[in-house]
């Protein structure tokens, strides 16, 4: 199994503020959508529930500690082992890329068992409450890079590990 990450960060690493990310992309989403249409993603309950269903064309596996939580459209596992277990069985299906999708603690934990990053990196500081590990992306090279300005300055990058 494949993992890789997917996150949108400003350059201090903020991923949400109250629940919610502090912006509107729209290409962003977009790529989102481009990238994980047809595989498994992790989250996290808080990310679920940040974005209120299930995504289409998606298999999701939703992360948690509570016990009782069973939103419908989705696997709910009690820990990343578990999830992982989950994901093998089904990669015939889905495939062996599995993205990890949120939220900052889900994130923090697969760290060190990714390889590749996709990062929306919107260029600007901005404040929030939630964060992504930027310290740890020192570990990876930036292969390739897509720049916007519009409806603000933003780029796609695709990082991979350091040999």
């Amino acid at each position: 199994m494949k993992l890789t990450h997917i996150v949108a960060c400003a350059e201090n690493g903020t991923i949400g503020r109250d629940g919610t990310m502090p912006w509107h992309l729209p290409q962003d989403l977009k790529f989102f959508k481009k990238i994980t249409s047809g595989h498994i993603i992790i989250m996290g309950r808080k990310t679920h529930e940040s974005i209120g269903k299930p995504l289409p064309n998606r298999y999701t596996v939703v992360v948690t500690r509570q016990k009782d939580y069973q939103p419908e459209g989705v696997a709910v596992v009690n820990s990343l082992d578990e999830a992982y277990g989950h994901c093998t069985d089904l990669m015939e299906e889905w495939g062996n890329e599995v993205f990890i999708v949120g939220g900052a603690e889900i994130y923090k934990q697969t760290l060190d068992r990714v390889d590749t990053i996709y990062m929306t990196l919107i260029h600007r500081e901005v404040k929030g409450d939630t964060f992504y590990p930027m310290h740890a992306i020192k570990e990876f090279e930036a292969i390739s890079e897509e720049s916007h300005s519009e409806p603000e300055s933003f780029s796609f990058q695709t990082l991979k590990r350091n040999a």
